[in-house]
């Protein structure tokens, strides 16, 4: 995908948010049509992905948006001897 614009910090933090307070009750369009803050579906799109990549967000059978991290459980595993990233 070309993009044409890339978001702000400040949107993509309007979408974390938004994504945690309405976790598990829209799929991805629907989500970006309910967004406070109106922006090109590109953008979003963008924002999305990445979100999607790093592990924040993860989508159900039905294919709703849900907010997975956990910043403090990966906090505890991080700092196990025992696990290691490979």
């Amino acid at each position: 995908m070309d993009v044409i614009h890339y978001p702000r910090l400040d949107t993509v933090l309007a979408v974390e948010e938004y994504i945690k307070e309405h976790s598990g009750e829209y799929k991805k369009k629907s989500l970006w049509e309910h967004l406070p803050k109106k922006m090109m579906y590109q953008t979003y799109s963008v924002i999305f992905d990445y979100l999607e990549k790093s592990g924040k967000i993860a989508r159900d059978r039905e294919d709703k948006v849900a907010w997975i991290w956990n910043p403090i459980l990966a906090k505890k595993y991080a700092a196990r001897k025992d696990l290691q990233v490979r």
